[in-house]
């Protein structure tokens, strides 16, 4: 368990050494550009937004349950920061996700010469890949219910970073995956099936992910990134016997 969740992440992380690599700095720039602007945008309104938010329950709290602040902000601030990075990761990926699919391909051709790869166009890619976002979009608002239930829940409420945690882990897992196993034809149901199976690995380098996403400098790259290591987790775990991937 521990030791596949630290493979997991270290493929997470495995990306940023092949940003510049020859062959792949092209389909880095665009998403690279992309991820900038988002997030440049979305910082500044998430700062705003927890400052509001932070105003509105200290007027909200009576005096004499002031020190309760102290307990519950930081628990909220971590679970909103997980929730708002991965919802800006999500937006980042629906306007680049026609270059990530190129992108994936291009890893796994070079790390899998031995598997037959469809062949790519940014034509169908710029039809196929937001539909694709889009149903990936649909999964993570039914899985994040009864996580927003737990989170509103009293007493095990207490709980709600963590599966907050888990949730993004998960959902960025499901996403950067998609893009490696889209390209041989493995559908968004047995996409799911295939990370269940290794779940710790797939939540690991969910875990990788997301740390690149909430340090400021790493989260500007961390979309194509996080797309290379799918690539080479995809052509050391995902592929192979048996896996028909």
């Amino acid at each position: 368990m521990i030791r596949d969740f630290a493979e997991g992440f270290r493929f997470g992380l495995s990306g940023l050494g092949h940003l510049l690599q020859p062959g792949l700095r092209a389909f880095v720039f665009i998403p690279l550009l992309l991820n900038t602007a988002v997030f440049a945008a979305g910082t500044w309104w998430l700062f705003g937004f927890l400052g509001r938010t932070q105003q509105m329950v200290d007027d909200w709290l009576p005096d004499w349950l002031d020190w309760m602040a102290w307990l519950l902000w930081p628990l909220a601030a971590a679970a909103l920061l997980i929730v708002i990075w991965s919802t800006f990761t999500m937006i980042a990926n629906l306007i680049g996700s026609p270059f990530n699919g190129l992108l994936a391909e291009r890893v796994q051709r070079a790390a899998r010469p031995d598997v037959s790869i469809p062949d790519l166009s940014l034509g169908a890619e710029l039809i196929r890949a937001p539909l694709a976002e889009l149903a990936k979009l649909g999964y993570f608002l039914l899985l994040a219910i009864p996580v927003v239930l737990i989170a509103l829940l009293p007493v095990i409420n207490v709980m709600a970073p963590v599966v907050w945690a888990a949730y993004g882990s998960w959902l960025l897992a499901v996403e950067y995956c998609d893009y490696p196993l889209s390209n041989m034809g493995v559908r968004l149901s047995e996409q799911r099936r295939l990370l269940r199976g290794d779940r710790w690995l797939a939540l690991g380098f969910g875990a990788g992910v997301m740390t690149m996403t909430v340090i400021p400098g790493l989260n500007l790259v961390a979309m194509p990134s996080a797309v290379i290591g799918a690539g080479n987790l995809w052509a050391a775990r995902l592929s192979g016997p048996g896996r028909n991937v």
